[in-house]
């Protein structure tokens, strides 16, 4: 298979309301919400992350996984912009803006369900 075959990804998460999290998503993160033709599921998308959360009362919390809570690193063009924005938002941060020694500008948050997700920008 040809690299150029692989068009895209899409993270998969298990929460515990779904209506409670694509009202975070959309409220607080900035996402748009897209039905996928089953109740239980929908697509969150924002530019070209999408998540398709999925209601799962029983599933295991992500603060059961430890350090395995991480679900996606997401590239970003001005993580500055991005940080500012979810600034005035209710956003449970778990690292601040911070230019890292491996050539990134990072900052990460922590979702209404607990996972974690890491904002990037490549710095020049």
């Amino acid at each position: 298979m040809k690299d150029e075959n692989i068009s895209g990804t899409m993270h998969i998460l298990a929460v515990p309301d779904l209506d409670t999290t694509v009202q975070y998503y959309e409220s607080v993160l900035g996402f748009t919400a897209h039905d996928v033709g089953d109740p239980g599921w929908k697509i969150l998308q924002r530019g070209n992350m999408r998540i398709m959360a999925g209601h799962c009362p029983d599933a295991i919390a992500p603060a059961e996984t430890g350090d395995h809570s991480y679900f996606a690193y997401v590239h970003v063009q001005d993580a500055n912009a991005l940080a500012l924005e979810l600034m005035e938002k209710d956003v449970d941060w778990i690292k601040t803006l911070t230019d890292e020694p491996w050539g990134m500008r990072e900052f990460g948050i922590r979702t209404i369900d607990g996972h974690r997700i890491m904002f990037g920008q490549q710095l020049e």
